[in-house]
């Protein structure tokens, strides 16, 4: 029996893969703001890809059209709207529902699990590069479009590989994890690595490496990412860590944090999720994170400048 999944939001990680199960016929509904739903209901959800551009008719509803409980429920929203986030899910929240964050790094869990119970949580993550253009439709900039999930407990394997079922039927790179945190802190130790560098230089990560020390200052911070990782009993795997490594010392990469994009266009920003709380996690293990550091200071330091020009619009 296919399962009843619901999205929050159309942005562009979940309008991308949303999109695409839509596209597929899998029982997929959007839930979003009134504004967000008239548009879908009227132009559909487009992708515009190297892989193949889409445009598929989509199902949205808003928080007040809520009338049923769901399967699955799918986030990709970023962690500072997490608290809004599961206000907004809890109508759709029955008692059999599993929640699929697609969040970065780990302390989402924590709220998560708190607010709906562990049972109900499994973990995810992907690895996609989409951006959501003025007109609502979005754009695949990646060569790459990939989503991993898998059960955090022996419990939640059943659900999960239902899921993986229906997620499969889209088309895209879907994976299935049975070491689901150990895939989530792989990509948090790159992550963390790639957004403290770009962030802090504000520069990509080819415009860094042709620099003097370009190439030791980020090999240092990822060494540190990963002794974080290490100590807290999910070491990178040697095919992660020479993956990463060989990223983020491209001579001619293009590649940037999307945090930094998000700084560049004055948006708030995932610092504290992303790379404070490494830190946090280092520090409990007795790891220091120098250049991590010194890089948070600087996200701190916009993050309070974005807090003080809100609040002065307010």
């Amino acid at each position: 029996m296919s399962m009843r999944i619901l999205i929050l939001g159309a942005g562009a990680t979940g309008g991308y893969f949303g999109a695409l199960l839509a596209k597929a016929d899998v029982d997929v509904t959007f839930l979003v703001r009134p504004k967000r739903r008239d548009q879908l209901k009227r132009d559909g959800l487009a992708i515009k890809s190297h892989l193949g551009n889409v445009a598929t008719p989509v199902t949205a509803i808003t928080r007040d059209e809520i009338s049923k409980t769901y399967d699955a429920v799918i986030l990709s929203s970023k962690a500072y709207g997490l608290a809004d986030a599961i206000e907004t899910i809890r109508p759709a929240v029955g008692a059999t529902t599993l929640i699929l964050p697609l969040l970065n790094g780990m302390r989402h869990l924590y709220d998560l699990d708190k607010a709906f119970g562990a049972e109900h949580v499994l973990g995810g993550t992907c690895h996609i590069s989409v951006v959501l253009d003025a007109d609502g439709s979005i754009r695949h900039l990646s060569p790459f479009g990939s989503l991993t999930q898998g059960p955090r407990n022996a419990a939640q394997r059943e659900g999960a590989v239902r899921l993986q079922k229906e997620l499969e039927r889209g088309g895209f790179d879907a994976r299935f994890s049975d070491d689901i945190i150990g895939t989530m802190w792989e990509k948090w130790f790159f992550l963390a690595t790639l957004a403290g560098s770009t962030c802090l230089m504000r520069a990509t990560v080819g415009e860094i490496m042709r620099t003097a020390e370009g190439a030791r200052f980020i090999s240092r911070m990822l060494d540190e990412c990963s002794a974080v990782a290490s100590a807290c009993g999910h070491p990178p795997q040697p095919a992660a860590q020479e993956s990463a490594r060989a990223t983020l010392t491209d001579r001619q990469s293009n590649i940037s944090a999307s945090m930094l994009r998000d700084i560049q266009r004055g948006a708030e920003i995932e610092s504290d999720h992303i790379v404070g709380d490494l830190i946090r996690r280092g520090r409990e293990q007795g790891v220091p994170t120098p250049l991590l550091d010194v890089a948070y200071v600087h996200l701190q330091a916009y993050q309070n400048r974005f807090n003080a020009t809100e609040e002065s619009i307010v």
